[in-house]
């Protein structure tokens, strides 16, 4: 079994960087963004506000939540509703700091975490996977790429829906919250930093896939062409 974790602010790539990574590996991908998207949307859906530290917690702790770590087939089901595509939606990203910066919820996620990287061979990525969920990973990147750039593959990435001002929230806002708690800007010790600001998808997973195979992880399967 393996782990390589992948930390970075929003935008930077981290999602496709490891699902690529993962397929290329032959091994399980986890979104740990996926699981305070869905504390967020269950929040929003049953009435806790954004204002209410405790009922966030409580929802946090006895949620029943399924989230799919096959990198070909993304899903998430949250109490049995499938929550895959609210946890994308606009008003959700303006949410989910109210669940990142609360600090029991971070111990919570973290250690449902923890448990789902023990089951096999991972490519995890999120804001702090290098340092709290996963520090010992025979793998760790902090993959980065400047604040326009990541602001404008978000945008190309929504196809043009959000203005500017509404990109900058969700980017720049996000990343300042969050970074209270958590500074998944600044590569830890023995993390390698890789700047895909001027780099191609397929370069960087290049470089992720170096990076496992000076570690003795090997690709088992081909990337599409589609992916190269």
């Amino acid at each position: 079994m393996f782990t390589i974790a992948i930390d970075g602010p929003s935008g930077a790539g981290k999602s496709t960087t490891a699902k690529m990574t993962a397929r290329a590996l032959g091994c399980s991908y986890l979104d740990t963004g996926a699981m305070y998207r869905a504390v967020a949307a269950g929040c929003m859906a049953t009435g806790i506000g954004h204002d209410d530290p405790e009922g966030i917690t409580t929802f946090c702790k006895e949620m029943n939540l399924d989230i799919s770590t096959d990198p070909n087939n993304q899903y998430v089901m949250l109490n049995g509703a499938d929550v895959t595509t609210t946890i994308r939606l606009p008003e959700v990203t303006a949410w989910v700091s109210a669940v990142s910066t609360i600090p029991a919820c971070r111990e919570e996620l973290v250690r449902r975490q923890q448990e789902v990287l023990q089951a096999g061979s991972f490519v995890a990525e999120g804001r702090d996977i290098t340092t709290v969920v996963a520090p010992n990973a025979e793998v760790r990147i902090l993959l980065t790429a400047d604040p326009e750039v990541r602001m404008a593959r978000r945008g190309a990435e929504l196809d043009g829906a959000l203005d500017l001002a509404t990109l900058q929230d969700q980017i720049l806002r996000r990343d300042n919250d969050d970074s209270a708690l958590v500074n998944f800007c600044v590569a830890a010790d023995g993390v390698v930093t890789i700047d895909s600001t001027l780099l191609t998808l397929a370069e960087v997973v290049a470089q992720v896939l170096l990076l496992a195979d000076r570690a003795g992880i090997h690709p088992r399967v081909d990337l599409d062409e589609g992916e190269r």
